[in-house]
């Protein structure tokens, strides 16, 4: 195998703690001796070991019996061991202590805690590092974390159901479902990939909604955040049920982004109505909307998502993709 197979099989042993490691990045990590892998390990969980912190572990396991000395083992990480201490003990500092003395990286880590803190630390105690490797990949596998870290906002995504003719939902107030059943199991996977879900007083209010991700796998279930200046909300509801919900009053949409820079999401969902979906749309700051279409119309009976002669490409989207999920058809737009 070659480094670059080293590194890929790192990021693929991470991929499925993307789900429960959030809002972390997910991480992966290798120690080889020559051309065998002695460990591996992920970053699985929120608040538990990193990656470098499982691998090691393990290989201590094999010491002695598939090598002789840690200086002896090459860590081939996905992301750049952390030089802090957090929920976890610093993982540049495990490193060192154990002796070994080349390190692989796939990419930097673009939070300022750590931000280069990390090699500088392995560096000054005699490692030898190397950084780069598979980058784009690394990347891609953790675009939320590095777009927040990068752009001092959280990736801002707006899902909306949408009938044939653009509408939300009947003026009346009346419940009826726009998208089929598939659609609305697709959305659960959506919710269970987003650090946090927003929704307004009214949709609360009106549709009661849970608002979580129903999944039939483990998942850091998305925090519920409630942009309302309302009071009377029925506390009973299904949106409230078993969850921490952070209220926020503040009506200047601008704002309320700029201050979820000092949280930890890395990505935002926004599930509302018609009206704050429209106000988000209008700050310019929103990254990508879901569309799930319906072939049916709801016709004069119902509220449009968007004003009057507007697209969803009038706010500077593009169609990146479109899928076909049973009648419906799923479209994602991006900046």
């Amino acid at each position: 195998m070659t480094l670059e197979d080293y590194m890929l099989r790192a990021i693929a042993i991470a991929e499925p703690f993307k789900y429960t490691a959030k809002p972390n990045p997910v991480v992966g990590a290798l120690l080889v001796s020559k051309e065998t892998i002695i460990s591996e390990g992920a970053h699985e969980r929120f608040g538990e070991n990193h990656a470098e912190i499982n691998a090691i572990s393990k290989a201590k396991k094999e010491l002695g019996k598939s090598f002789k000395s840690f200086e002896d083992l090459t860590l081939i990480c996905t992301l750049e061991p952390c030089s802090h201490s957090g929920k976890t003990g610093p993982c540049a500092e495990a490193i060192i202590e154990t002796g070994i003395k080349k390190v692989i990286i796939g990419a930097l880590d673009p939070n300022p805690l750590v931000a280069g803190k990390g090699i500088d630390l392995l560096i000054k105690n005699g490692v030898n590092v190397e950084v780069g490797l598979c980058q784009d990949e690394v990347k891609n596998q953790n675009k939320f974390f590095f777009y927040k870290h990068e752009n001092s906002k959280p990736y801002i995504t707006i899902k909306i159901a949408s009938s044939a003719d653009g509408k939300s939902h009947n003026l009346d107030g009346s419940s009826t479902w726009i998208t089929s059943k598939e659609s609305r199991e697709d959305v659960q996977e959506v919710r269970a990939l987003y650090d946090a879900i927003l929704t307004g007083g009214n949709t609360v209010i009106d549709d009661n909604p849970r608002m979580n991700a129903r999944v039939n796998f483990e998942v850091n279930q998305p925090k519920k955040i409630l942009l309302s200046n309302k009071d009377d909300f029925n506390m009973e509801s299904n949106f409230f049920k078993n969850s921490d919900v952070l209220v926020v009053k503040d009506t200047d949409i601008h704002k309320v982004i700029k201050d979820f820079q000092k949280l930890s999401y890395c990505s935002v969902l926004i599930e509302a109505g018609p009206k704050l979906v429209n106000a988000f749309l209008d700050t310019g700051l929103v990254d990508e909307v879901i569309e799930y279409k319906s072939s049916e119309p709801l016709g004069k009976k119902g509220v449009s998502w968007l004003k009057k002669n507007s697209t969803i490409e009038n706010f500077g989207f593009k169609l990146e993709s479109t899928c076909k999920i049973k009648s419906d058809i799923k479209k994602i737009y991006r900046k």
